[in-house]
């Protein structure tokens, strides 16, 4: 029985705190080596010591992951055979993967229009009131959940029972207690994915009204004050002083949610698993790639996500360090 045996046997909290004592046996001789050194190596080996870990940790957990991805992309579904670009020829003309990038094209148009854009309402019409901070309190709790508890809840919310008026769904059951009948909502397409995009914009609203809410209460005062002296309505205020006012805010919301949109995967996964013409690129990527053996399709369609998400976050890095400039 080797050593790695022995240690498996340990009780959890015995191999835990085994762990722990190691960890801190490793940095106490790392920083006993550093305060040994002459002081004008220390700074510099002190640095390399200390961030040599994180740069392992990084190649091992991120970028040979990566390459490994790309290369994978170019052969057939076992790994075996190179195939060249024929994984990418079929992403872009296999029907089934065309219905997947429109899903997933619909989820960034409407989930960063319409949750910035109700989340920046409702942030005006709460500002300065009694219950602002409850209603907020209340519009950013979905935030608090997971997208997998998410789903199962507006699962439930959506469920459908064909042989019966009861329903345990609470859309149906309204349904049903108005007159009308019962429907499958996720099962009908292309409505389906439009329900599947609610329960996003749900979760998201929360996140674009507290960080506009906090723009538009930066807005400084005189501006607010010269603006009612010209004699603006509440419209022009709003389009002439509050958008322009907080656009920086406004571009990282729409751009956080656009990521977010395009890697999604719990959400679909939870409620549909892609099915009914529901998936997106995140989901047919773990299907092609886990669930059908097709390792190459699953990679390429990785690689294609890697790319339409990579311009996003050039352009917040950019604008971030524009805003930093300014400043």
């Amino acid at each position: 029985m080797d050593q790695i045996d022995i240690l498996d046997e340990l009780p959890k909290f015995t191999q835990l705190g085994i762990g722990i004592a190691a960890f801190i046996l490793v940095v106490g001789i790392l920083l006993l080596v550093v305060d040994k050194l002459p002081g004008y190596d220390k700074g510099r080996f002190a640095a390399m010591v200390f961030l040599l870990p994180a740069g392992l940790l990084l190649l091992i957990g991120m970028i040979y992951p990566a390459i490994r991805t790309v290369v994978l992309s170019f052969f057939d579904g076992k790994g075996e055979k190179a195939v060249g670009f024929d994984n990418y020829v079929w992403m872009f003309s296999d029907d089934a993967i065309q219905q997947v990038l429109r899903n997933t094209l619909l989820w960034v148009i409407l989930v960063p229009l319409v949750a910035t854009a109700t989340g920046l309402i409702y942030a005006i019409m709460i500002d300065k009131t009694r219950t602002e901070a409850l209603a907020k309190a209340l519009v950013f709790l979905p935030m608090g959940i997971s997208f997998v508890g998410a789903g199962i809840i507006w699962k439930f919310v959506y469920a459908f029972n064909a042989n019966s008026d009861e329903q345990i769904g609470l859309l149906n059951q309204l349904v049903v207690w108005l007159g009308g009948d019962a429907q499958p909502w996720l099962l009908n397409g292309p409505w389906n994915n439009l329900f599947l995009i609610i329960v996003m914009i749900w979760i998201q609203t929360g996140f674009a009204t507290v960080v506009l809410s906090a723009s538009i209460k930066a807005i400084p005062g005189e501006i607010v004050e010269a603006a009612r002296l010209d004699g603006v309505n509440a419209w022009q205020m709003f389009w002439r002083v509050t958008v322009p006012s907080i656009r920086p805010a406004l571009v990282v919301v729409l751009v956080t949610m656009s990521i977010a949109a395009l890697k999604l995967f719990d959400l679909v996964r939870t409620m549909t698993a892609g099915n009914f013409g529901t998936s997106v690129v995140a989901n047919e990527m773990y299907t092609q790639a886990f669930r059908l053996s097709q390792q190459g399709r699953g990679s390429a369609m990785a690689v294609f996500l890697f790319l339409l998400v990579t311009p996003i976050i050039i352009y917040q890095v950019r604008a971030m360090r524009a805003r930093r400039e300014e400043r």
